[in-house]
């Protein structure tokens, strides 16, 4: 009998819920058919299929029709939570199921309403308390709403849709990096609660919240000015000439369209060159870095596009497309108010004839003159050598790489040295496509690799071919002396400076050999013509007769060839420490096929510091150059978060890297 009455009491809301839900989703569904290009977003908001309730459902719809939304719309003026709590309660449950995508538009939007009405009665706890507590209502399984994937409309390139409830319990709580690295949700502040209209009834779930792009995505600005170094120093004691460099591997199109499979989990819109162009734009603006490391440029793209909008934002830009039939390249930029151009020098990697050397990848190195203001006076600042590369992805070919790095420290070596045999301030930056402490990393940081024996998959650490019964192995030496290089990645003509000096052979010195006693000895077999092959040179009045002959031979210098072994003297150390240190989980700098990884480095003059406490974030000894601050990085799980790279917001499949840095500022 109670249970009878309290049918009977609860019929006109229960008409009231679904006339307000249906209501609703009529003018949600407008809303996005008027957004929407496509039929795609019906496809991901579709319901499931109609229940056994249909006629029910079927027969509230038309009188709903009938009695027409004024009424409706009347009655919910009279109370506003309930349009608040149930519109939204509605919308959480429209986004459970995407189910039902094969479905005309019409049949898809019939049955998101009737299912939408089927799913308002079948909440799986609607009701936690009732009037009574004699005949509790019994509990009806219902579809739980969850989390939607990042929607690929247009219309959501700017956001991802999470669940207010997995956001603060499941994922973030878990994961104390994500919070670390993230904006957190800013707390709603408290208000009095309106009366809810149906007595001794719960209100239902709350809606998914939509997180931008840049809050998952939050980077923080790491400062290191005021943290002293292993000396006991502040970074900002002293004069300092100050600038940022950023390296970014910007995805050239070309590269993406040869290899679209690695990107299906994107969509098409922001794929696109003009999207991306425009992105990528912006966030040189946002970061306005006074050193610009691209890789990854495409040569049209250049020319017609990023060249001359990186002109009309401040810089002067150099640039080395690869060579063969590549189209793209590296570019470095630098803005010309706070660095002169003292030489470029482009790398290329190529040399015919060498099967180590095959390939297109190339290089640029700059020399920069900072400027300093007129107001310090008369006070000098050493110059500045910039590498920017983009060295072999092959995973296989870890001895391609190896000798395309001992070519661009060569060239390093021969722009950065000064007079006195000492290098200035180094940053050698791009994508290694090595993954840190692999041999290749610890070659840049440490100066040296004993590579002979090593199989060649193992020396970039990116994959592991262990497997394999053939494994190609590095063999002493790595590159025939021909190359010029020795194996402490010097030019062979730098080891000697006196040697050019040698052969300045003047005309009075050559003329002293003609009369000299090889020249005036007759060779053996030599045909006698009279006239021309029997005469011998006079002596000029005066000339000895028997003159000291100079050894003149300029031999080949003599370059040491190690063991197995190459080395180099530029004292290396990466900005990055490569791991996240609230949580020790790796960072990452690219996602290839949803697996997180660091390729793309920064490295600058500094010696490293032996220490074993992987939490200390200054493991090197300041030099002339210091660190200042950097961008921190991103782990995999976040990335995750985001649907990986590319994404709306990061226009690339690399994570851009970014450093401040101090020069010292010294009288002349």
């Amino acid at each position: 009998m109670i249970a009878s009455c309290l049918c009977y009491l609860l019929l006109p809301a229960a008409r009231l819920f679904r006339a307000l839900s249906d209501a609703f989703f009529t003018c949600r569904k407008n809303v996005l058919l008027a957004k929407s290009s496509s039929s795609q977003v019906e496809g991901n908001f579709a319901m499931a299929p109609r229940g056994p309730d249909q006629e029910e459902c079927e027969g509230l719809l038309q009188q709903w029709r009938e009695e027409g939304s004024s009424q409706v719309l009347s009655t919910v003026s009279d109370g506003p939570l309930v349009d608040k709590g149930l519109a939204e309660s509605s919308l959480a449950l429209l986004m459970d199921n995407p189910g039902e995508q094969d479905a005309t538009p019409e049949d898809t939007w019939s049955s998101r309403q009737l299912s939408d009405l089927r799913a308002a009665e079948n909440l799986e706890e609607p009701f936690p308390e009732v009037l009574g507590e004699e005949e509790p209502l019994p509990e009806v399984e219902g579809p739980m709403w969850a989390a939607v994937p990042v929607q690929t409309g247009r219309q959501y390139t700017d956001c991802a849709v999470l669940p207010v409830g997995a956001l603060a319990t499941e994922q973030w709580d878990e994961d104390p990096a994500v919070v670390a690295w993230s904006i957190a949700p800013e707390p709603v502040p408290q208000e009095e609660a309106p009366v809810w209209p149906f007595e001794g009834l719960g209100q239902l779930q709350p809606p998914p919240v939509e997180i931008p792009y840049h809050e998952i995505l939050w980077r923080e600005w790491e400062d290191f000015s005021t943290q002293p170094d292993v000396q006991g120093l502040e970074a900002g004691d002293g004069p300092q000439f100050q600038f940022t460099l950023m390296s970014y591997n910007i995805l050239a199109q070309d590269l993406m369209q040869q290899s679209s499979e690695l990107y299906l989990h994107c969509h098409p819109d922001i794929l696109n060159w003009s999207y991306r162009f425009a992105n990528l734009m912006q966030e040189f603006q946002h970061w306005d870095p006074d050193i610009l490391c691209l890789q990854e440029v495409q040569e049209d793209h250049y020319w017609e596009q990023l060249e001359p909008s990186l002109r009309m934002m401040g810089f002067t830009c150099f640039y080395k497309r690869r060579t063969g039939c590549k189209t793209d390249g590296c570019a470095v930029c630098y803005k010309p108010t706070r660095f002169r151009l003292l030489c470029a020098s482009p790398v290329e990697y190529f040399r015919p004839g060498l099967e180590l050397l095959n390939r297109d990848n190339v290089g640029l190195v700059l020399l920069l003159q900072p400027l300093v203001p007129e107001g310090l006076g008369q006070v000098s600042v050493a110059p500045l050598c910039v590498a920017n590369t983009h060295v072999l992805y092959n995973p296989r070919r870890g001895d391609v790489k190896l000798a395309q790095m001992a070519i661009l420290l060569a060239e390093v070596d021969k722009v950065a040295r000064l007079s006195d045999g000492s290098h200035c301030p180094i940053v050698l930056c791009g994508d290694l496509n090595s993954v840190p402490d692999s041999p290749l990393y610890n070659f840049i940081r440490d100066g040296e690799l004993q590579y002979h024996g090593m199989p060649a998959w193992k020396v970039s650490g990116q994959e592991d071919f262990s497997h394999q019964l053939y494994q190609r192995k590095l063999q002493a030496p790595l590159w025939p002396s021909s190359l010029g290089i020795t194996d402490y990645c010097q030019y062979v003509t730098s080891c000697h400076p006196t040697s050019s000096e040698r052969r300045k052979y003047s005309r009075d010195f050559l003329l002293r050999f003609r009369f000299c006693s090889m020249a005036c000895r007759r060779p053996v077999g030599l045909v006698l013509l009279e006239g021309v092959t029997d005469t011998k040179p006079e002596r000029p009045a005066g000339w000895a007769e028997s003159v000291i002959e100079e050894d003149t031979s300029e031999s080949e210098p003599d370059v040491p060839r190690t063991a197995g072994t190459i080395q180099h003297c530029l004292h290396l150390t990466s900005v990055y420490t490569h791991f996240l240190p609230q949580h020790g989980r790796p960072e990452v700098t690219t996602m290839p096929l949803g697996l997180g990884t660091t390729v793309d480095y920064i490295f600058f003059s500094a010696e490293s510091c032996e220490n074993g406490n992987r939490t200390d974030r200054r493991l090197y000894q300041d030099g002339t150059l210091k660190l200042l601050g950097r961008l921190s990085l991103l782990s995999e799980e976040i990335l995750w978060a985001a649907n990986g790279l590319p994404n709306p917001f990061c226009s690339s499949d690399h994570l851009c890297l970014l450093a401040s840095f101090g020069m010292e500022i010294a009288a002349p």
